[in-house]
């Protein structure tokens, strides 16, 4: 007769959880999981409609109590809402007016800024724009070009390598080393011309310049044939953003920089106060 064991297998349940934060590049030196955790779940929300319990459980390696207790903090705080009938987490009114309010800001831009670009963009016979940084990229929000057979298209619109133009460069630059090195894990960067950067210590070296001077120059790092200057704005919105002016390289010579850095500045004062 064959012998029974006393007691059924045991069976070992093994959650895999994602990264913690401190073994990602450039995590904070002090990370907190839970405020990490609500995050996730707020970008996990960017990506779809709804998020489920179970979802929000494995998208963050935690059980579903854990998971629970933080969708419970995002809902009193007003950042989701709980559909009554099927449970699911949708976004709520506080995070949908943080939306509205950062993207209106961002729509305010062009139109206040149009009248100022189009005479610094008279003035120096270039084109010029208004970019905004986002995360290690810039958005070119707002342009004026000028009058002439040769000159710079307009690049509103589209989004670029930060470290690959002046708008960026002189947007990084106002950033700690903590912050860039978030941005930029990696000692290697993007290569977007034969002329751009393609290390992050040659950037910070760059931006380290770029501080001294009060501008950023970018010399074909974004487009064969293009040189720019850019300027920061010094504004209270919390919007990263910068004006610039773009030329063909052969109308910006290394010795017109400076005259173009001085007019940039002048604008970028009158434009932060406009801006808010």
């Amino acid at each position: 007769m064959s012998s029974q064991p006393d007691h059924a297998p045991t069976t070992i349940s093994v959650v895999q959880k994602r990264p913690t934060p401190d073994s990602e590049p450039g995590a904070p030196q002090y990370p907190i999981d839970s405020v990490d955790n609500a995050l996730k779940l707020l970008l996990l929300l960017g990506e779809r409609p709804e998020v489920r319990l179970t979802e929000a459980s494995a998208h963050l390696g935690v059980a579903t109590s854990t998971a629970h207790r933080i969708l419970a903090m995002l809902t009193w705080r007003g950042f989701m809402r709980q559909d009554p009938k099927t449970k699911a987490y949708m976004p709520g009114p506080a995070l949908t007016t943080v939306a509205f309010s950062v993207m209106r800001r961002i729509g305010d831009v062009p139109r206040a800024a149009e009248p100022i670009l189009k005479e610094v963009s008279l003035k120096l016979g270039e084109t010029c724009h208004i970019g905004l940084l986002e995360g290690n990229q810039v958005r070119f929000l707002a342009v004026a070009e000028p009058d002439t057979a040769v000159r710079v298209a307009s690049r509103v619109g589209r989004l670029m390598p930060a470290h690959a133009t002046s708008t960026g460069k002189v947007l990084l630059a106002g950033l700690t080393q903590e912050q860039l090195h978030t941005l930029y894990p990696q000692e290697q960067l993007e290569g977007v011309t034969s002329h751009s950067l393609l290390l992050r210590s040659q950037l910070e070296e760059q931006l380290r310049q770029v501080r001294r001077d009060g501008y950023a120059t970018n010399r074909e790092e974004s487009e064969d044939g293009v040189a720019s200057v850019a300027v920061a704005l010094a504004t209270a919105s919390g919007l990263k953003l910068a004006v610039n002016a773009s030329a063909p390289i052969h109308r910006l010579p290394p010795a017109k920089i400076d005259s173009f850095g001085q007019i940039l500045h002048t604008a970028a004062l009158r434009l932060a106060n406009i801006l808010g």
